[in-house]
């Protein structure tokens, strides 16, 4: 039997204490056009971002004797987000900053049994200080921008070992990671955000799986999106996606489990609305295929920025 963990940024995944789906929630799609730089310059930004990703296809799941897959998963995630971004040159000048987000999480499964969900809470709060370059520009506007920052998830969201699906993923993890966009034209663009993710271990496992202690394996994950401008400074429209690879085995009791390699693609359309200078709304969705060893479904993503 499996837990299911949706933590910070992003996302969605089935967790498991022994066997496979044992990944925390990542940034799945959570992101995805202009990602290299703010859209309004240094000061104070708010981000409120709703996504619902439904499942219904769970490659690899392992379950008790007799036991049957769930029918569907469905999450309903909330992330309320606040970045600094200060105008203090500190590394090649690189201008410091701060990130913030604290995640709100619903889960429904159906049939409610075998897997069981704790009740809607707080996931786990992201915190990431941040290096941002100012854009390099061309004679007919930017050319490229980028920016570094070193993620942490703190282990702070609801989380019991008596349930199967929880807000809280209960381990430290960390998950840096490098964002940018290149402007092949003023009207085109091309952004990536490339993540490599480390997790500690957790020494309160789902009681179910008879482990003391598991630690989920090493992985890489990325968004990538490429848009064109519609509409000079007000619409913009173009595809967005995701990947994750998991390249090092689940361990639980420090044995590596064989079997637990994740993996996923989604791709679908989307779109940025630029109200104005100060707000940008995003929608975006996404179609997954080619999992291994976790969900499978689609996410549908909004996503609202405001500079103060």
């Amino acid at each position: 039997m499996k837990r299911l963990m949706l933590a910070v940024v992003a996302g969605f995944v089935l967790g498991g204490a022994a066997m496979a789906y044992d990944l925390p929630a990542l940034n799945l799609g959570f992101t995805s056009f202009l990602d290299g730089g703010p859209p309004a310059g240094p000061g104070f930004y708010f981000t409120e971002y709703g996504q619902w990703y439904h499942a219904d296809r769970f490659p690899g799941l392992p379950l008790p004797p007799g036991a049957s897959k769930p029918d569907s998963i469905d999450a309903w995630v909330s992330l309320s987000q606040g970045i600094y971004q200060s105008n203090q040159k500190v590394l090649l000048g690189g201008k410091w900053g701060m990130d913030v987000i604290l995640p709100f999480v619903e889960l429904d499964v159906d049939p409610g049994q075998p897997v069981t969900a704790n009740s809607a809470g707080f996931g786990d709060l992201l915190v990431g200080p941040y290096i941002q370059w100012d854009p390099i520009m061309g004679k007919n506007g930017p050319v490229f921008m980028h920016r570094i920052e070193f993620q942490m998830l703190l282990p702070t969201g609801l989380y019991s070992d008596k349930e199967t699906l929880n807000p809280g993923s209960n381990f430290f993890s960390i998950d840096p990671y490098w964002a940018a966009t290149w402007f092949p034209t003023p009207k085109c663009t091309l952004s990536w955000r490339v993540h490599y993710l480390w997790n500690d271990e957790n020494d309160d496992p789902y009681k179910a799986t008879g482990a003391n202690k598991t630690q989920a394996g090493q992985a890489v994950h990325l968004n990538f999106a490429s848009e064109y401008e519609l509409l000079p400074k007000q619409l913009r429209v173009g595809v967005n996606g995701y990947y994750l690879k998991q390249f090092t085995a689940t361990q639980a009791d420090d044995n590596d489990v064989p079997d637990s390699l994740e993996q996923v693609i989604g791709i679908g359309p989307g779109l940025v609305w630029h109200i104005s200078q100060n707000d940008h709304i995003f929608a975006n969705v996404y179609f997954e295929f080619s999992a291994e060893n976790r969900s499978e479904g689609e996410r549908f993503n909004l996503r609202w920025v405001h500079h103060f």
